[in-house]
């Protein structure tokens, strides 16, 4: 039995075609089929070459291929030599254009960017939950974004929401302007943010939370107005003379900080050190 060649081609990774043409290659069992995958094709001399290794061996071309100029290049160069060329993609992606009334993108390699997108969101999550509350201090530095600044100004809830949108964020708690880790002074001052918010507000959640966890004892200090007033000093002086950016959370919702945060570092980070 003559074994068939079949040109897999794609101009991106390939695994969409590669799955389509296992699916149908599982109902021709026992039969003699070379696969020849051929990934990013963005060229007509490309597309030149593979139509005739496939008419020299008088194979059939399959293709997922949705760049409109290499399609049409790919398909016209199969008709001119006889070759079958089937288009794994083109009636679906026809169809949907036609009912959606949009034209399709015509960029290869957008699934796999989404699945990019998302192992990056999940490689963001590990990476925030592992550096929580200043841990692992010793790769912080791999952090895309650092909020820093007093107990209970929404660092990790920040952090997590940030995470969820593929940044790799990690928060280190200020008791005091004394006491800041060294690895937080070598970091980039441009992905350094510290939180603040209002001594009122700040007393209001602290109190809350000692209702919560404390019950009727006492933590001295914790949510009396005027330590919080000397504690939101001095870090806010801390933040100004390191120079890092002062982000005032208070009465904020979690989305509108994150996005503050976003749209200031996507800006500092364009600036030169």
């Amino acid at each position: 039995m003559r074994e068939l060649w079949v040109y897999l081609i794609s101009g991106g990774t390939g695994v969409t075609g590669q799955q389509v043409l296992r699916a149908c290659l599982a109902q021709f069992p026992n039969q003699s089929v070379r696969v020849e995958s051929i990934c990013a094709v963005r060229s007509i001399s490309a597309v030149e070459g593979i139509v005739k290794s496939a008419t020299d061996n008088q194979g059939v071309i399959c293709h997922s291929l949705v760049e409109p100029e290499t399609r049409r290049a790919l398909t016209s160069a199969a008709l001119n030599a006889g070759i079958p060329c089937i288009d794994l993609l083109g009636p679906t992606l026809a169809v949907l254009a036609d009912r959606l009334d949009v034209q399709p993108a015509g960029k290869a390699g957008l699934l796999n960017e989404l699945h990019k997108e998302q192992l990056d969101r999940v490689d963001a999550v590990d990476f925030t939950m592992a550096h929580d509350d200043g841990h692992r201090l010793h790769d912080i530095d791999q952090a895309d974004v650092v909020l820093v600044g007093l107990s209970r100004v929404s660092k990790s809830v920040t952090c997590f929401y940030l995470a969820s949108r593929g940044v790799r964020a990690a928060n280190v708690p200020l008791v005091t302007a004394n006491s800041v880790p060294e690895e937080l002074l070598r970091l980039d001052p441009r992905k350094v943010f510290g939180l603040t918010m209002n001594a009122a507000h700040l007393a209001s959640i602290r109190r809350t939370r000692l209702e919560r966890i404390a019950g009727a004892h006492e933590v001295p200090d914790y949510a009396d107005i005027r330590q919080l007033n000397r504690e939101i000093r001095e870090v806010n002086e801390l933040t100004a003379r390191q120079g890092w950016t002062l982000v005032d959370v208070s009465y904020k919702a979690t989305e509108e900080v994150a996005a503050q945060i976003v749209e200031t570092l996507a800006t500092r980070l364009k600036q030169p050190t």
